[in-house]
């Protein structure tokens, strides 16, 4: 099913969570919403299922404007972050929920719900866990469980609230390659809200990033990372160096040897990754040093610094491979020559 959201508009008191937003996602698209806390995620999301409704715009649903429809008409999953199960019923009574409640007329046989039930189960791999209950599981199984129930209904569209926000970092890795592979495998128009970029770039097909209750851009993952529309995308969207040059960064930078394109705006951003370093050994002595680095698996994060005047420093953040920083034998305190390979400029 295939989404259009048309001049979107919400207010909460003086508060503006979001501010005339136009989005379309097309049908069987995995999309993240993405961005900081407060700018609008999760109450687009609510307002996509009919749990909120729009001050001003429209909802449409394969083109039918389902705006002012109530939610059990949507033909929509949601998914919470908290999972929001039914402690007192088994995981097969939780699933089999939404079938149950249906109306007499649309509700399958026990048979019928029985085999989806299990069907389910199978598909999120926790069939061995249908007479448990919730207290008895761990948090990434309930968030399993908690997707099954919402695929139960056979929904058009999935919606996923923070979905993996309440668990530990390396069970939220597994669920993401997890949720992707069963996106490929049920073609459902997918749509998750997460404040952790990475997430969003290692699940989604298509990322929308918010910021105050505004689209600041939408894209691929690698649309977003490497053509950043503008600053606040470049700094979200992992890591960089921010370089004011109307307060002095040119004049350091050019002390430090680095070559940059010619400016198209006052500000540069810089990934780690597009910084070159080499071990200093010409004299006149490099001002850069290698202050600390961190290793991070097949990446060396180096944090190198220059003392300023009065005692100030400016540090910047720069990656290489594991082998390279090996083999250049880098120590604390020792001087490198940097060299800008990339710059994003913005005004």
């Amino acid at each position: 099913m295939s989404i259009l959201l048309s001049d979107i508009s919400k207010n909460f008191g003086n508060f503006s969570a979001l501010d005339h937003v136009n989005l379309e996602i097309p049908e069987g698209e995995l999309v993240a919403l993405l961005g900081p806390s407060g700018c609008g995620k999760t109450t687009l999301l609510r307002i996509i299922a009919g749990l909120e409704r729009a001050d001003e715009g429209k909802v449409l649903l394969n083109g039918q404007d389902m705006t002012d429809e109530d939610v059990r008409n949507r033909g929509i999953g949601f998914v919470f972050q908290h999972y929001a199960l039914f402690r007192h019923m088994t995981v097969f009574d939780n699933v089999a929920f939404g079938l149950r409640v249906k109306p007499h007329k649309d509700r399958p046989s026990e048979a019928i719900i029985r085999k989806n039930v299990h069907d389910l189960l199978n598909l999120v791999q926790l069939d061995w866990l249908h007479d448990r209950f919730p207290d008895q599981l761990s948090g990434g199984q309930r968030q399993r469980i908690a997707l099954a129930r919402a695929l139960a209904v056979e929904p058009s569209v999935l919606l996923l609230d923070e979905p993996f926000g309440a668990l530990d970092a390396s069970v939220r890795k597994d669920l993401r390659l997890w949720l992707r592979h069963l996106h490929q495998d049920l073609n459902v128009t997918t749509i998750f809200v997460t404040h952790d970029q990475e997430e969003a770039m290692e699940v989604a097909n298509q990322i929308v990033v918010f910021n105050k209750g505004r689209i600041e851009q939408k894209g691929t993952p690698s649309e977003i990372y490497d053509h950043p529309s503008n600053d606040f995308v470049s700094h979200f969207i992992g890591q960089t160096n921010v370089f004011h040059l109307e307060k002095g960064d040119s004049d350091w930078l050019k002390s430090a040897g680095i070559v940059l394109d010619e400016p198209r705006g006052i500000t540069a951003h810089v990934r780690p990754h597009n910084i070159a370093v080499e071990k200093q050994t010409d004299k006149p002595m490099s001002p850069i040093f290698l202050k600390d680095w961190q290793h991070l698996g097949a990446t060396i994060r180096l944090e190198l610094s220059r003392e300023g005047e009065n005692g100030s420093a400016k540090t910047v953040f720069a990656e290489m491979p594991n082998e390279q920083f090996r083999q250049l034998e880098l120590a604390k305190g020792d001087k490198v020559s940097l060299f800008i390979k990339h710059a994003h400029w913005f005004n």
